[in-house]
């Protein structure tokens, strides 16, 4: 690969192409074409290279939870135990390991979404926050197993996503309602669960999610009702906040915002573990307790 070869673009062009596309696979294939096509001296230019994506791509105006974990995830699966051998054959052993890697991410929804189908039951009432491509996922599996359903979707404030999930549904045959996020407390009475997605799920057991989500666990607690999250292993992250101003600004705020978040609302929230009841992952399904041991497994 050239030298001028340019991390960001070749990264956003990926997500322009697919929009089904989330940001932590676009970045894992970043890795990966570098990793295919750049020649390294040493292990440790290769780590310093990889960083030094990981940080260019981090630096876009998407959100980098996902692009920090997978992006960490891919770097410590592809270079481990690889003491007393050539560069090219690390490289080679990389290679595959990579390929391997990101094969079973990119299956990793539909094994998420067999895992919630016990949990999708007919005539059950569903309410789901803004558009999650692995929760659309699930909702698109049961409704193809003949699962008749109600799914509320609620806006997910600025932008359009929760329009584009009603479309979604509606496109699957699924019957759903597109709700103002200030209805949640209201529609949550007459919901049998909640299943929303993650940006990332932290050391805790807790999730990082679109802004509003916490406020879902919270009604959903108090009313007694299921909150079910649906994410993938790569969005794994090692981070432990102990409340909303203990997240990161960088993963709270655009880009364009960080010199000055005072005047800005934030684009996620972090919802404790203690709101979760249940995390389905392509790991299995996990309490928020049992997240701690996947993530020491993931990056021994």
């Amino acid at each position: 690969m050239a030298k001028d070869f340019d991390v960001v673009k070749y990264f956003l062009q990926l997500l322009d192409e697919d929009k089904d596309l989330s940001s932590g696979i676009a970045a894992i294939r970043t890795l990966l074409m570098i990793l295919e096509k750049k020649q390294f001296g040493t292990i440790h230019i290769l780590h310093t290279t990889m960083r030094e994506a990981v940080a260019a791509m981090r630096n876009t105006d998407l959100s980098i939870a996902a692009i920090v974990s997978a992006g960490e995830l891919f770097c410590r699966f592809i270079t481990l135990s690889l003491d007393d051998k050539h560069m090219e054959e690390c490289r080679q052993i990389m290679l595959n390991r990579g390929k391997i890697f990101l094969t079973k991410l990119l299956n990793s929804r539909q094994v998420i979404a067999q895992q919630a189908q016990r949990f999708i039951t007919d005539g059950c009432r569903i309410l789901t926050h803004s558009r999650s491509r692995v929760v659309l996922k699930a909702l698109i599996t049961a409704s193809q197993n003949k699962k008749s359903f109600h799914v509320y979707v609620t806006q997910g404030g600025t932008g359009n996503s929760g329009e584009e999930m009603v479309k979604d549904l509606h496109a699957a045959g699924i019957d759903c309602t597109l709700i103002l996020d200030s209805a949640t407390g209201y529609v949550m009475e007459s919901v049998d669960f909640v299943l929303v997605g993650a940006e990332a799920v932290v050391e805790s057991g807790g999730i990082i999610n679109r802004i509003g989500t916490y406020t879902m666990g919270l009604c959903a607690r108090e009313m007694k009702k299921p909150f079910y999250v649906l994410a993938e292993s790569f969005k794994f992250s090692r981070l432990y906040p102990l409340n909303q101003r203990d997240l990161p600004n960088e993963y709270k705020y655009s880009r364009k915002h960080l010199n000055d978040v005072s005047k800005v609302h934030p684009l996620v929230d972090y919802t404790p573990p203690v709101y979760i009841t249940l995390l389905f992952t392509d790991l299995g399904r996990l309490t928020p307790s049992a997240v701690s041991d996947e993530l020491i497994k993931l990056y021994m």
